[in-house]
C-alpha cells in the first residue's frame, strides 16, 4: 500500500471519528433526542427576533369567541382554525410556537372562549387545558323563561344554541323527565316556568339546550328540600301549586323577610274563595309589551287583559307558576306568617315594604294615613 493510499485511509478514519465523536456529544447533549434537538435549534432560530409578533393582539376587542378543538387536531388544523376565527394572523408562527415549547403534544380538544385581545403565547397556553373554559350565566329571581331565552341570546358568543332553542325544551309540551314531574306535581303537557331555578351558574361549555334544561332543575331539586315537599303535601298542596303561588309572592315581594306575610295574605284569601286580584299575573297575561315583560299595567288592565291567568277575573291559582322564585318564597308559601290580614299595598310607603289590611276599608285608608 503506497504512502498516498495510507494518509487518505488515515484521515478517513480520522474523520469517522470526528462524526462519531460529534453525534456522540449530540446524543448526551439533546437528552437522547438529537433529532428533536436539531428541531428546536432551526425552530429557535426562526422564532428569533419575532417576540413582538408572538406578542402582538389581533385587536382591542375583548368579547369571547367560541372555539373548537376537535379530537384529532393537529398544531397546523388548528392555527388555521383561529386564523379563521380572526384570532392570529400567522399560522406558521403559531405552530412553531407551540412546537418550540412542547405545547404542540398538550393542545387538547374542547370548546374554548378566546378573546382577540389573546397573544399567540396566551391563546396556545388556553388551548391545553378547556377545563378552564365555562359559561358565566345567571337567572334572577322572578324572571319568566321568555327573560332567561333572551340572555342565551344575549351571549350567543358563549352559547352554541338560540335561546328558542332552550325553550322548545321547557315550553309546554316539552317532554319532561318523570320523575321530576312527579316529585313536583307538574300536569301533564305544564310548561316548566317556574322551575328553572334563579342562581349564578358556571355551565360547560359544551353545554346544549337540554343540558342547560337538566342542571336548572337538578339545582331546584337541591335546593328545595324533602321536607319542604312533604310538609306542602301534608298541607294538601302540591310543589307545582306552591311554586305558582311562591312566583306571585317573588314578583309581588321587594324585601326578602316580608314574603311570609304576603304568602299568608294569599292563603288567606284563597281560604275564603276571594281572587288573589295581583298584579303580576296581569303583567303575565299581557306578555311582551313596551320593551318589557313585566309591562305597567292600569286600571283598565284589570277587566280588559282576557287570560286564565289574570287573577282580578279568575278565582283561585292561575294555571300555573309566572317566573322563577327563589327558595326563599317557596319556603314562605310552605311556612306562611300566620296574620288576619286580606290586603296589602306597596304604593304607600317609599322603603319597598307593604302596607297592610284586614279590611278593604283599611286598605283604602293605608295611604291618607
Amino acid at each position: 500500500m503506497n504512502r498516498v493510499v495510507k494518509i487518505l485511509i488515515i484521515g478517513a478514519a480520522l474523520l469517522m471519528i470526528a462524526a462519531a465523536a460529534c453525534v456522540g456529544g449530540l446524543f448526551l447533549i439533546s437528552g437522547g433526542q438529537p433529532v428533536r434537538y436539531v428541531q428546536k435549534t432551526l425552530l429557535q432560530i426562526s422564532l428569533s427576533g419575532r417576540e413582538a409578533d408572538l406578542n402582538r393582539a389581533m385587536s382591542s376587542d375583548s368579547s369571547p369567541v367560541r372555539f373548537r378543538v376537535n379530537s384529532g387536531d393537529n398544531p397546523r388544523t388548528i392555527a388555521q382554525n383561529l386564523i379563521n376565527s380572526a384570532l392570529i394572523n400567522d399560522g406558521q408562527l403559531f405552530i412553531d410556537y407551540v412546537q418550540l415549547n412542547d405545547i404542540d403534544t398538550q393542545l387538547e380538544a374542547g370548546t374554548y372562549f378566546l378573546k382577540r385581545t389573546q397573544t399567540i403565547p396566551e391563546i396556545a397556553l388556553a388551548l391545553t387545558d378547556s377545563r378552564n373554559s365555562y359559561i358565566p350565566f345567571r337567572i334572577i329571581e322572578g324572571e319568566r323563561m321568555e327573560e332567561i331565552g333572551k340572555k342565551i341570546d344575549d351571549a350567543r358568543a358563549y352559547f352554541g344554541f338560540s335561546g328558542a332553542e332552550f325553550l322548545a325544551q321547557v315550553r309546554a309540551g316539552a317532554v319532561i323527565d318523570g320523575a321530576f314531574a312527579n316529585r313536583m306535581g307538574i300536569p301533564a303537557g305544564a310548561s316548566l316556568e317556574g322551575f328553572l331555578y334563579p342562581d349564578s351558574y358556571e355551565l360547560p361549555a359544551d353545554v346544549t339546550p337540554s343540558m342547560l334544561r337538566d342542571i336548572l332543575l337538578q339545582n331546584f331539586s337541591r335546593k328545595v328540600s324533602d321536607q319542604v315537599v312533604s310538609d306542602a303535601a301534608a298541607q294538601g298542596w302540591s310543589m307545582f301549586e306552591v311554586v305558582t303561588l311562591a312566583s306571585i309572592v317573588e314578583r309581588e315581594a321587594v324585601q326578602v323577610d316580608e314574603e311570609p306575610l304576603i304568602a299568608g295574605v294569599y292563603r288567606n284569601r284563597l281560604n275564603i274563595d276571594m281572587r288573589l286580584e295581583a298584579d303580576p299575573t296581569v303583567q303575565y297575561g299581557i306578555g311582551f309589551q313596551g320593551g318589557s315583560w313585566w309591562p305597567q299595567i292600569t286600571q283598565a288592565d284589570y277587566t280588559n287583559v282576557q287570560s286564565n291567568y289574570n287573577t282580578y277575573l279568575v278565582s283561585g291559582l292561575p294555571p300555573g307558576p309566572i317566573a322563577s322564585p327563589s327558595v326563599t318564597a317557596i319556603q314562605a308559601v310552605v311556612y306562611p306568617t300566620a296574620s288576619d290580614y286580606l290586603f296589602f299595598r306597596a304604593d304607600c310607603r317609599s322603603d319597598g315594604y307593604h302596607s297592610f289590611a284586614r279590611t278593604f276599608e283599611e286598605h283604602l285608608a293605608n295611604c291618607s294615613s
